[in-house]
């Protein structure tokens, strides 16, 4: 049975002792089979969830609502951040043993289906159990900066020594290599940075966040399934392999799908762009230190202790105010400025970048998220890349978007095993598609591919070139009817003086 949400260490105990079973059965790295009918997807994989927030939860959350057992460590105190990310608050009810507000409505978003296990890993003893549990697990999740988890042992190195199985998946805010890899990095400073905040709110206003974190819930999505196409591959080879997906890069990818809003945060102030002299920055003080360090940046150190100010509740109260005030100074310098001045600070801030200068960024191209590639029909074209690095693979765009009907045959004939003839009654029917691709060849002659077409009055009725029938050559003998076979059709030389038949490049 699933619970709906986690309460801190609640599972702690009973996570430990399922886990300190006997290893001598170790646990096969293949497709799970057997199952009882109507069983999850997931059931019988085990997640260790080293993440806090929101992309990491939300995907691992979708993991727990496929069947997987997730076991979410916290602080064994504070827990995850957003337990204190209120209000809202779900209250505790009459007679719990809970003191507080309750639990907050972000954390209990993303964090169905898990069991909480309080734990510090600073501690030797903590790293031993999180040792001993990974060996355990098929999948392993983490969102911290690169490199953090090195000096407690529980990067991926050290962990695929303990189980060579393991799916381990990084989320970073921008991947663990290329310039930025070292920031830390927030789904609203991404969304400035990559272009989203650029095309987002009033047409005539100013840049304006997301009303929901979409660029940490698609880091989720990606992140999720990149990890169940990893389980496959583990099938197939046995070996676990190191994911690294940054929201950089899954902001970059889904570019192609723009939308707009005009909603604001409104939950947490500041945190929105601002504008400067020269443009617009983004700052966000999720907390009360960040927005501490913001202070002291703005030169106003003042407000840290201004009941007004203090802390996020009075931020969210007096609103308008406070953004009148940081406008009125961010306004006094440039972006450049902002950006030096925030530089190394650890509060969340960036520039906000429009598409263009997005897919430009230089820590998108030391990402290869834009890549050339060779179209058919239009030649090279530039498209986003695939945006989840493999540590044992390298996913890519393989082949360009196929033009109408380019895979017919080959799908009718290699996935479903139909036979020519078969594949030429479905077009002649017009339940299957001819791909036709006219282009020029040399000089003034005009070329027609018709693929696996029928001979007779089909082919002459089909195609004909200001009426000159196109010639049948026999370069490749992929479909014989009536004694004949043929794959290319080659028009006559057409004389100078006439106008060409076909436009060069075009279908």
């Amino acid at each position: 049975m699933f619970c709906r949400a986690v309460v801190l260490a609640r599972h702690s105990a009973r996570a430990l002792k399922s886990r300190s079973q006997s290893t001598k059965n170790p646990r096969h790295y293949s497709s799970v089979t057997g199952h009882a009918s109507g069983a999850l997807p997931l059931t019988g994989y085990r997640v260790l969830d080293l993440t806090r927030v929101l992309a990491g939860p939300y995907c691992t959350q979708i993991l727990g609502d496929l069947g997987a057992e997730v076991i979410k460590v916290e602080h064994p105190t504070r827990g995850d951040d957003t337990r204190a990310w209120g209000p809202p608050y779900a209250k505790y009810r009459e007679g719990s043993d809970k003191e507080g507000p309750g639990e907050s409505a972000y954390f209990l978003a993303v964090n169905r289906n898990k069991k909480s296990l309080g734990l510090s890993f600073q501690h030797a003893e903590g790293v031993e159990v999180l040792h001993r549990l990974a060996a355990k697990c098929d999948i392993l999740v983490e969102n911290y900066l690169p490199g953090t988890l090195k000096k407690y042992g529980l990067d991926f190195e050290t962990i695929h020594k303990i189980n060579p199985g393991l799916i381990y998946a990084s989320i970073t805010g921008y991947g663990q290599t290329g310039p930025y890899s070292q920031r830390a990095g927030y789904d609203v400073m991404v969304e400035a940075e990559f272009g989203l905040m650029h095309i987002t709110g009033h047409r005539d206003g100013p840049p304006a966040k997301v009303g929901v974190a979409v660029t940490d819930l698609t880091t989720g999505l990606y992140t999720s399934n990149s990890i169940m196409a990893a389980l496959l591959s583990r099938a197939r080879t046995g070996r676990g392999q190191h994911i690294d997906v940054a929201l950089s890069d899954c902001q970059t990818a889904t570019l192609a799908n723009i939308a707009s809003s005009c909603l604001i945060s409104a939950s947490i102030v500041p945190y929105k762009s601002f504008k400067t002299r020269d443009g617009d920055i983004l700052f966000g003080g999720g907390n009360d230190r960040l927005f501490g360090i913001l202070c002291d940046g703005l030169g106003r150190p003042e407000w840290k202790t201004d009941p007004k100010y203090s802390v996020n509740s009075a931020r969210v109260a007096n609103r308008e105010e406070l953004e009148a005030a940081i406008e009125e100074i961010s306004t006094q310098k440039t972006t450049q400025e902002w950006l030096d001045i925030f530089e190394g600070r650890g509060m969340p801030y960036a520039a906000v970048n429009d598409v263009q200068g997005a897919l430009n960024h230089e820590h998108t191209r030391a990402r290869d998220m834009v890549v050339e590639m060779d179209h058919e029909q239009c030649g090279p074209i530039k498209m986003v890349n695939t945006p989840v690095k493999y540590s044992e693979s390298r996913p890519s765009i393989r082949t360009a978007p196929p033009t109408l009907g380019q895979h017919t045959d080959e799908v009718l004939a290699d996935i479903l095993g139909y036979d020519s003839g078969q594949i030429i009654v479905l077009k002649e029917k017009g339940a299957a598609a001819f791909h036709v691709v006219f282009r020029r060849s040399n000089a003034r002659n005009a070329v027609c591919s018709l693929d696996d077409a029928p001979t007779g009055p089909l082919a002459e009725s089909s195609v004909r070139i200001r009426t000159t029938l196109i010639s049948i050559t026999t370069n490749n003998l992929s479909y014989a009817r009536d004694g004949f076979s043929f794959r290319w059709w080659e028009a006559y030389p057409v004389p100078d003086s006439a106008p060409a038949p076909f436009n060069d490049g075009r279908e």
